[in-house]
């Protein structure tokens, strides 16, 4: 097996129009976790298309950080900024994809 293949342990996949967002957990030589988080963007070129990525690479030690950071910027957005719009027809439905190709739905 690859290198790149063996560090890859688990991968989410969410659509959103013209952009993906890929969640990748991958292992260091050490054996040690991290999650990259990956834009994709298609654009047109030619007869075909060009995709401009994007990445972040995010380590144990800051998960919690992360993670509470991100609530609390979309709740202020939800509550504060947004009050009145109905975030609910956004509800995730057949938009994330395991490595293995399984799908999860969310409502």
């Amino acid at each position: 097996m690859e290198e790149k293949e063996k560090e890859k342990i688990f991968s989410k996949r969410v659509r959103a129009g013209k952009r993906t967002y890929f969640f990748d957990v991958k292992s260091t030589r050490a054996n040690d976790y991290y999650l990259t988080i990956t834009e994709s963007r298609r654009h047109p070129q030619g007869d075909g298309f060009i995709y401009e990525k994007h990445k972040m690479f995010l380590y144990k030690e800051d998960f919690d950080k992360f993670s509470d950071a991100l609530h609390d910027t979309i709740q202020y957005i939800k509550s504060d900024l947004m009050p009145e719009f109905d975030f609910s027809q956004y509800t995730v439905k057949d938009e994330l994809e395991d490595v293995g190709g399984s799908e999860l739905k969310w409502e």
